[in-house]
């Protein structure tokens, strides 16, 4: 792919962002809800190189495609079919330039990755966290972490289209390694927490390929959305959903099953979350196992976003030697699951639950098996 890099450039680019992808620890689907959420930045990137232009075109290309992206800086409009993905540094153009920051000259951005697609991962918001990085250190504009986290997450908003909350977008701002990534989505705090030494993660990936706009999770929302305006109906002072109680959700909404169900998950996760801080802290791994698995318990029969494949895996992983716990990690409705491991979880034990997946599904597509540490967040690598 050099060539196709050297030929892509019209001139020697100027500087190089990256942004790693995320581990969904816990908190499916809290974000937006309003709650609490733990992931971690992984030591897998999505790079970006950038090139100034002496006209005003914009012209983007990946590693995994030989399609030039081109089009005026003042014509920007969403992309389709293959040419979809161009949506993410589209939409962190846009937001930037709405917000204020000037770009006087048009730009070439070449994106390369080591990081899967499709797989749960994230791949989208470090797309965007590498262009924001890119376009705001050409422009020679410093932003708060804060204030990246939700520029990025308003581009996926509004020029993507998908209703995501924060997790990706300020996992990969604010990772660091050997540490997980709390989030507290309602008041918009992000701290870190020290993530116990010895311990791996291992990544699962189905080969289901998702796309969050054309999957349930717009759907989700909306469930979400309106279980929380059924309840505000008798108790007006719970602002999101996760202010609601179990309780109170198993009454007000027993004649509508679906949201009852999203409506319990979300609450409970939220706790889960909870317990999970508290556990690292204690340094109660077992716990933190057990937290995990309920989670992806709740995620599959609650929020249903979770698909044969993921539980199958997840199943296969449950009480192996070294794993601690696993669940599904992402949105959902294909993707990855996650394993935390203990330092004895070896190559030949993830072979070993391939193995036995496939002898479960043997028409479905073999998994693959990423094992990643902890990385760095997003930012400008050259200049």
């Amino acid at each position: 792919m050099t060539d196709l890099r050297d030929s892509f450039f019209s001139s020697a680019p100027t500087l190089k962002a990256r942004a790693p992808g995320r581990i969904e620890f816990i908190g499916n689907h809290t974000d937006y809800n309003g709650g609490e959420v733990l992931g971690a930045a992984i030591d897998r990137y999505v790079t970006a190189e950038l090139a100034l232009r002496e006209d005003q075109r914009i012209r983007l290309m990946s590693s995994l495609s030989e399609r030039v992206v081109d089009l005026s800086m003042d014509a920007v409009e969403p992309q389709s079919g293959e040419d979809s993905w161009a949506n993410y540094p589209l939409g962190v153009f846009t937001v930037l330039r709405n917000s204020g920051i000037e770009f006087e000259r048009g730009f070439e951005i070449y994106f390369d990755s080591d990081l899967p697609l499709g797989a749960g991962l994230s791949s989208s918001a470090a797309i965007e966290l590498a262009t924001l990085e890119a376009l705001c250190a050409q422009a020679g504009v410093e932003l708060e972490r804060s204030q990246r986290v939700l520029l990025a997450q308003k581009a996926e908003n509004d020029f993507v289209g998908v209703p995501c909350g924060m997790l990706d977008q300020a996992v990969s701002c604010f990772g660091n390694p050997d540490q997980l990534v709390h989030i507290d989505c309602a008041q918009v705090r992000f701290a870190s927490v020290p993530m116990p030494s010895g311990y791996h993660f291992w990544i699962f990936n189905s080969q289901e390929k998702h796309s969050l706009v054309d999957s349930l999770y717009a759907e989700r929302n909306r469930e979400c959305k309106a279980a929380l305006a059924a309840l505000q109906g008798e108790y007006p002072q719970w602002k999101q959903l996760v202010d609601a109680s179990p309780e109170v959700i198993e009454t007000l909404l027993a004649d509508q099953p679906a949201l009852r169900r999203r409506a319990q998950h979300v609450v409970n996760e939220h706790r889960r979350v909870q317990e999970c801080l508290k556990a690292l802290a204690a340094g109660d791994m077992d716990r933190v196992g057990e937290l995990l698995y309920a989670s992806h318990d709740s995620s599959r029969d609650l929020f249903e976003n979770s698909t044969p494949a993921l539980d199958g895996l997840v199943d296969s992983l449950r009480g192996q030697p070294g794993v601690c716990g696993a669940r599904l990690t992402g949105g959902g409705f294909g993707g990855a699951a996650m394993a935390l491991t203990t330092a004895a979880f070896k190559n030949d034990h993830a072979q070993a639950i391939v193995d036995q997946y496939r002898n479960n599904r043997p028409a479905a597509p073999e998994p693959a098996v990423i094992h990643v540490q902890t990385g760095e967040g997003s930012g400008v690598l050259l200049r």
